[in-house]
């Protein structure tokens, strides 16, 4: 049976596609200590399991979309998958910290498809406030994910071990290569498809770059998920190993934060219909600055678990609010290069995450501070840009 779009099942599709990337970040995050463990390795090199994986995810979707804008979104999906699973079964088999972060940068290679392509798919079906909608719903139902992996993950640890979150994620992989084999349409049609020559890919690149409603959009979700990835990155140490918390109540409280991006996201489904993407884009950066703020002065005056763990989830909320309009600002205006823009948005957010990533991983042996002032910078920093005005960017 084929999806057909605007039913349930198409939507619970392309989220579970957009969940690859939290999947395989936040399952294994509470067995980053014990993962130390085995291999003898600094909280810092362990941590580059995290942000080399990002990295990987990042520079892959520069080729997913432009790869997709001229063979199709299936056929492009169906490779990522492949290499995907192999990497969550190399990752078994690993003997040094070196090797399992090499894993994980093929795991991460293979998994930079689902995102881009998802949101590809999206801007193949629908525009302006109705992809704002739809990528809403999506994300939604994507902060499932982070809400019960790390708590699944901390259970996995405990009675199987680090190596069995592996044994899920390349599961959850097959179970999504057999979907978009025997139940996706090909939504790109022949006749829209571009040429994906070096030359015809920079010079798309340099359009979207140049175009300033496009760079508003990119900047706030940069700016956004740097201060998500930021906890993501340094939560397990600083909740657990500064503060004490088991793996499971750890996951709790993520899978807290998760629910509060899954309420955000709901929000801004609703709001974006009512307001439109851009004024919705500043309640989410007000939401962002205020988590942010607030956790910050938690942390001088009271600090503890819980002074992270509440503002976090109104910093969960933001994200929700924020990220798919954001997306739905930057793809609408480009429906022939819808790939190409997903890739760079991809890409560009990725890599913001994953230095703010490296730079928590080694500052968070001398304690919460690093990742706390992240935090609430880039959330003052989401307001301030979703505040901004300017130009609307030129269609395609």
């Amino acid at each position: 049976m084929r999806f057909a779009p605007g039913t349930a099942a198409f939507t619970v599709f392309l989220g579970a596609l957009t969940a690859v990337g939290p999947l395989s970040t936040d399952m294994y995050l509470p067995s980053l200590p014990a993962i130390a463990a085995t291999f003898g390795a600094s909280t810092g090199a362990t941590q580059l399991t995290l942000s080399v994986h990002l990295i990987g995810f990042a520079g892959s979707q520069l080729f997913y979309g432009p790869l997709s804008d001229r063979y199709g979104r299936r056929s492009v999906l169906i490779g990522g998958f492949l290499l995907y699973i192999f990497g969550c079964f190399i990752s078994l088999y690993v003997t040094s910290i070196e090797q399992l972060i090499a894993a994980r940068f093929v795991q991460a290679i293979g998994g930079g498809a689902s995102v881009v392509l998802a949101r590809a798919i999206v801007r193949d079906l629908y525009e302006g406030a109705d992809a704002g909608e739809m990528l809403a719903r999506m994300a939604a139902i994507m902060g499932l994910v982070p809400a019960l992996a790390p708590m699944l993950g901390g259970v996995v640890q405990d009675v199987q071990g680090w190596k069995a979150n592996f044994v899920v994620m390349g599961g959850f992989g097959a179970v999504l290569l057999f979907l978009v084999m025997t139940s996706l349409h090909e939504t790109l049609p022949p006749a829209r498809r571009q040429s994906a020559s070096p030359l015809a890919i920079l010079i798309n690149y340099r359009r979207l770059i140049a175009d300033l409603g496009y760079l508003k959009y990119l900047t706030i979700a940069c700016a956004c998920f740097s201060g998500l990835f930021a906890f993501i990155s340094g939560s397990s140490f600083v909740l657990q190993g500064e503060y004490g918390l088991t793996p499971v109540l750890y996951g709790l409280c993520f899978g807290a934060m998760a629910g509060g991006y899954v309420a955000g996201s709901l929000t801004g489904g609703k709001l974006v219909r009512r307001l439109g993407i851009d004024a919705t884009l500043k309640v989410g950066g007000a939401s962002a600055a205020l988590g942010g703020l607030l956790m910050l002065v938690g942390f001088l005056l009271v600090p503890s678990a819980l002074s992270i763990a509440l503002p976090v989830i109104i910093y969960g909320f933001a994200v929700g609010l924020t990220m798919p309009q954001s997306m739905a600002g930057a793809l609408t205006p480009f429906p022939h290069i819808a790939g190409t823009a997903s890739s760079l948005l991809g890409f560009v957010q990725a890599i913001a995450g994953a230095i703010a990533g490296i730079y928590v991983g080694h500052a968070v042996d001398g304690g919460p501070a690093a990742m706390v002032i992240i935090m609430a910078v880039m959330g003052v920093l989401t307001l301030a840009i979703a505040s901004t005005k300017v130009r609307p960017a030129a269609s395609s």
